[in-house]
């Protein structure tokens, strides 16, 4: 649980409910884990809130009451704008309770985290008559399925944020110096990957934001290829891609390294990926859309004659998910392409995988600034090991 003193709470709830306005409802129940704690800072692994004009419930069983109640006293603003419910019987029963006593007749729900039967059971329910309203006639709360509500909010992240990711991010990229002293031949990419998450909890990492990747030779052509039995040869390229989450919040980083530099033909993808991703860097600064960025990376693979090697999109934002936005790809029908705005922090990724050669991944973490970007992690991209 994260119980430091803050006043970034107040805030965040304030621009949900501006948000839950523009949406056109009068409250939102709030069940994607994620939201919640950046809510309110509640990190147990069930719960829900419920957010009003007027009042922000949390509710938590009887696992984490000690634990939210402790979260609440240690911050005075939330003393002041969270009221805590411990249900005793299950969490709909309580939140379909609170709903009839919230006034609320536009009820908002997080449209990619509520399950179908779950809506279909409040929805259900909100519509039979309620025993205590008997005899007194009432409108029937509507429940309005509603999309990026809190995660609009989370896009451009607060000082306390930053500060944490900066953290977060210095001790990944000091790991990732030792990463190459790992690779030698005849190490197998699980032994490798162990050792990886080894060094991400002796960093102070509370546990790998991902399951680490460890890709050699052949495998490094396949992007998310998981950590075999494969022995590491001479010649092979390994891509190595890690992460951890450091005080709830993720960082993200790739490098990759050649074991001996004799193969020239895999130099050469090694060298124009390590080209594009400085081409994305250079291009970050605020107003452009996030798409220039994947762009920048993309003409540059193009040059090299590697347009179609690179199949997957160039970062994404990182935060209390290893994957949120904003999303840093090609344009795409229905997903927001959104204009790069100072306190947005996210990954820069291109790659490029040729079957019979490898592939290549280059992966750091940059915080958008007023000036354009600040470079989390250390680049320290081109590596060969191994003589």
């Amino acid at each position: 649980m994260n119980t430091r003193p803050s006043a970034r709470f107040l805030p965040r709830l304030a621009r949900a409910r501006a948000e839950i306005l523009r949406a056109s409802a009068d409250a939102l129940v709030v069940t994607h884990l994620p939201n919640i704690r950046y809510l309110c800072g509640f990190s147990g692994s069930a719960g829900l809130i419920l957010l009003t004009e007027s009042r922000c419930v949390l509710v938590v069983d009887f696992r984490y009451a000690a634990s939210a109640r402790s979260l609440i006293a240690s911050n005075p603003e939330l003393a002041e704008g969270l009221d805590l419910v411990v249900p005793a019987g299950s969490y709909d029963e309580t939140l379909l309770a609170l709903l009839r006593t919230s006034g609320a007749s536009r009820i908002g729900i997080e449209a990619a985290w509520m399950s179908v039967s779950r809506f279909n059971w409040l929805s259900s329910s909100l519509a039979q008559a309620d025993p205590a309203m008997e005899g007194r006639p009432a409108a029937i709360p509507e429940l309005v399925p509603t999309e990026r509500i809190v995660e609009r909010g989370r896009l451009i992240k607060d000082g306390s944020e930053i500060s944490t990711l900066r953290e977060a991010a210095r001790r990944l990229a000091s790991l990732a110096l030792e990463v190459p002293g790992l690779i030698r031949e005849g190490r197998t990419e699980l032994e490798i990957g162990a050792d990886i998450d080894a060094l991400l909890r002796r960093a102070g990492f509370e546990r790998p934001a991902f399951e680490t990747i460890v890709a050699s030779g052949p495998n490094s052509a396949r992007p998310h290829a998981r950590p075999g039995p494969r022995v590491l040869q001479r010649g092979d390229g390994v891509v190595l891609d890690f992460g951890g989450v450091y005080d709830g919040y993720c960082v993200d980083l790739s490098r990759t390294v050649q074991l001996g530099n004799d193969r020239p033909e895999y130099r050469r993808i090694l060298e124009a990926v390590a080209e594009a991703q400085a081409a994305a860097i250079g291009s970050v600064r605020p107003g452009i859309p996030a798409s220039a960025v994947d762009a920048a990376a993309r003409e540059i693979l193009r040059r090299h004659g590697l347009a179609d090697a690179f199949g997957h999109g160039t970062g994404h934002g990182l935060g209390l998910e290893v994957h949120e936005e904003p999303r840093i790809g090609r344009p795409v029908a229905g997903l927001p392409d959104v204009p790069l705005a100072p306190g947005m922090v996210f990954t820069i990724e291109p790659g490029a995988y040729v079957e019979d050669i490898g592939g290549v991944r280059i992966e750091d973490d940059v915080l958008v600034t007023e000036a354009g970007c600040e470079v989390l992690t250390r680049p320290d991209t081109l590596c060969d090991v191994g003589g």
